[in-house]
């Protein structure tokens, strides 16, 4: 094991001889942590409630993009603010039994993660060109480990490899859209709040627990703090002010994608559809080939790109909470494990990217508290702290989603 830091970026201009094409220098960061909210879990949970539901559960998915949005643009500033991500300073600030239980739940959300990228991408290799489960899970995570070689080359080439992978989800997907001609009223209409049927509340919490990732959390904070000095005040005011435009910008892409997912799937309704090899087929069938084999390549790069940005977010958490760190391919083989033994036992794909997702979104708060506390605590982050309308927006969100979870529980239990 290593205690070494990760390595910074190459040190940017001053503010004050920053042209404004330069602010470019800025961007980036989202686009990777965006990737997280379009892995292939959120196929699982869209396309299930597409297909179950139609459009009653779009409003899940836009009120959860509008939260992921206030929560990265707060990760982003904490990272610029502070220069620490948000495992460091839970590091810094926390008593070890809080610090050791808040690193043992995020190594479990990566795990959960890992698993729900390394299984989308093996059922996409297997619709595409019919390679077994298990094959295909290690398949990914051989083109992930490449992808993360270019990490060790500089940002700039990960971020670029990232952003294309994640406009071929987008295009899959609008494409998708366009085939389905879905219905602008009909749509509308899924923007009014409501849990429909027996399992609404749990498809909406495995919509929450897809899109608001708490890796992607703690990534976004170690992403924006290799961008420049703490000491650079004026720098680290623009910083932020791009981050908010890098935030909205990656964010309102993935937004889009989660809606198209679920508006391509409502045409599948009454059609039997209770797994994503079932929605494959079905786009088939009612689409032609050419839409079902779209519908695989968006899954394949949503697999590859979200499963680099979950093995990142692993050594992220292990050297914020811990100072420690392990190399990335044995990081790799460690949460392969769950993956290959799910496929391996042949347990249904769509099934466990459901679960994992459930799962992830009880690691959200755990993520969120100390988030909201930190960027709201004016002697750490000086003039960057949140204004009051950000603290009460922030809490709203943070109780909006401990509300769902506990939902959840007492409708399980009942």
């Amino acid at each position: 094991m290593s205690s070494q830091r990760p390595a910074r970026s190459p040190a940017a201009p001053r503010a004050d001889r920053l042209p404004a094409g330069r602010a470019a220098w800025f961007l980036g960061p989202a686009c990777v942590a965006a990737v997280a909210y379009v892995d292939p879990g959120n196929f699982a949970t869209n396309v299930t409630a597409g297909a179950r539901y139609g459009f009653a559960l779009l409003w899940v998915v836009v009120a959860a993009s509008a939260v992921a949005m206030l929560v990265q643009y707060l990760s982003a500033k904490l990272g610029i603010a502070t220069g620490m991500s948000l495992p460091e300073q839970c590091r810094e600030r926390l008593g070890r039994p809080a610090r050791i239980g808040l690193w043992l739940q995020a190594e479990a959300v990566v795990v959960m993660t890992d698993l729900a990228e390394v299984v989308g991408g093996a059922l996409g290799l297997q619709l595409l060109v019919g390679v077994p489960l298990w094959a295909g899970g290690l398949l990914t995570a051989g083109g992930m480990l490449l992808i993360l070689m270019l990490r060790q080359r500089g940002r700039r080439r990960f971020e670029a490899v990232i952003a294309a992978l994640l406009t071929v989800v987008l295009a899959a997907f609008v494409y998708q859209t366009f085939r389905a001609r879905v219905d602008a009223s009909e749509a509308a209409r899924g923007l009014v709040p409501g849990f429909p049927g027996q399992d609404g509340a749990l498809l909406a919490v495995g919509i929450v627990g897809a899109t608001v990732m708490p890796h992607a959390i703690y990534l976004h904070s170690a992403l924006t703090q290799e961008l420049l000095p703490r000491e650079d005040t004026a720098r680290r005011k623009l910083a932020v002010r791009m981050s908010m435009v890098d935030v909205v910008v990656a964010l309102g892409v993935s937004a889009v994608v989660n809606a198209a997912i679920l508006m391509a799937a409502t045409p599948l309704r009454g059609a039997g559809v209770a797994s994503l090899a079932d929605a494959h087929t079905a786009f088939g069938t009612a689409y032609g080939p050419l839409t079902a084999a779209v519908f695989g390549v968006g899954l394949l790069a949503s697999g590859l790109a979200a499963s680099c940005v979950g093995v990142y977010s692993g050594q992220i958490v292990m050297q914020g909470f811990l100072r420690r760190s392990i190399p990335i391919w044995q990081r790799r083989l460690v949460s392969l494990a769950p993956a290959v033994a799910v496929l391996l036992l042949g347990v249904d794909p769509t099934h466990a990217l459901l679960v994992s997702q459930v799962v992830v979104s009880f690691g959200v708060p755990f993520a969120l508290v100390p988030l909201v506390v930190f960027t709201g605590n004016r002697a750490l982050m000086g003039e960057l702290v949140n204004r009051r309308c950000t603290m009460a927006a922030a809490t709203s969100a943070t109780a909006l989603i401990i509300a769902l979870n506990a939902y959840l529980v007492v409708r399980t239990l009942s």
